[in-house]
């Protein structure tokens, strides 16, 4: 299982920026992806998640950023608006998967870091 991410990069303060992220690889289904950022020595915190039709936000991002899901291409996308210099970070995406049928189990898988930077 492999967790593509692309879309970061540098955007001016106000401007927008989407990420996307893909599941690839033999899985029944996904429960849950969605995206975290991490700075040097802090944890890696919620940005927003989806579960099923149900999207989830940090409360500093809530009404700026829109996370959505394509379930024919296990993609979501998160269009991330009004940025500022609190938002620049390494962004990770992860997915909750289901590996085999009639499995309650599922497995945590993360894609490689994107950077958003966000400038004056």
């Amino acid at each position: 299982v492999q967790l593509q991410a692309s879309g970061g990069g540098l955007v001016q303060a106000g401007g927008s920026l989407t990420l996307s992220c893909t599941v690839s690889g033999n899985i029944f289904s996904i429960k849950q992806m969605g995206w975290r950022r991490q700075g040097p020595g802090r944890q890696r915190l919620l940005v927003a998640s989806i579960s099923g039709d149900n999207p989830r936000y940090a409360d500093s991002v809530r009404g700026r950023f829109a996370i959505s899901k394509d379930n024919a291409k296990n993609t979501i996308n998160l269009e991330m608006n009004n940025l500022d210099h609190e938002d620049a970070d390494v962004y990770y995406c992860y997915a909750d998967v289901i590996l085999l049928e009639n499995s309650t189990y599922t497995f945590s898988y993360w894609g490689h870091g994107t950077q958003v930077t966000v400038s004056s």
